[in-house]
């Protein structure tokens, strides 16, 4: 009689995963080329509107977009203990929330200091909409995974809703990020092949490739 044997494999740190964190350092590199180097520095605190603004992309990359990818990474690439990984997982992503609750107030602070209207362009919908979603994702798993009073069945029944709603989100913040650099090239006028130009549509394709090398990574993960 024929013996079925079932075979496992565990992308720990794989290609992809690495990829990732690869891509995402890059991709932290070249934002702080360009707001350190072309657009004159960040200071939520300045008199300058312009080094207020650049707080935004800064923290808002960093947040909800480098730790959320790295969030995502740590409970699915990474071994551990079960509840070591969701702790990590829930702290990176408040964390994420933290600096993007910041970034989304220096944008407003410097609409206000430019006497500019709130929430006009498809970017800024895009990007309120989907922090909200962020937020709301957290704290709904911060209730139904972290708290011992939920029920076992209830838990997995969401599991799968609770994933796909968060790689969802990951890839809103994606869009929200590309369509904000679009925005910015766009209103500062930049000549073509100019060397910020340049600088800016890289980063943008390192953020996209930082996405879904992410989303491909945790994708993998599943199937270990």
């Amino acid at each position: 009689m024929d013996t079925m044997v079932t075979y496992r494999y565990y992308r720990q740190a794989s290609r992809i995963t690495i990829f990732a964190h690869v891509f995402g350092v890059i991709a932290m590199i070249l934002m702080l080329v360009w707001l350190l180097h072309y657009r004159e520095g960040v200071d939520l605190d300045s008199y300058d509107p312009d080094k207020i603004f650049n707080v935004h992309p800064l923290l808002m990359f960093l947040g909800v977009i480098f730790l959320s990818g790295e969030a995502l990474m740590a409970y699915k690439t990474v071994t551990g203990e079960r509840q070591v990984q969701k702790s990590v997982h829930l702290l990176l992503h408040l964390a994420a929330i933290i600096l993007g609750i910041v970034g989304l107030h220096a944008a407003f602070k410097y609409h206000d200091r430019r006497n500019l209207r709130d929430m006009y362009s498809f970017h800024s919908w895009i990007g309120i909409g989907t922090f909200c979603l962020y937020i709301l994702q957290w704290v709904i798993g911060l209730c139904m995974y972290m708290l011992p009073y939920t029920r076992i069945e209830t838990r997995s029944v969401n599991l799968p809703w609770h994933i796909s709603g968060g790689r969802a989100i990951f890839y809103m913040t994606i869009v929200a990020a590309l369509t904000g650099l679009m925005q910015k090239s766009t209103m500062i006028q930049l000549p073509f092949l100019y060397g910020e130009s340049l600088l800016i549509n890289f980063l943008a394709i390192f953020i996209l490739l930082f996405g879904v090398t992410v989303d491909i990574s945790v994708a993998l993960a599943r199937y270990a």
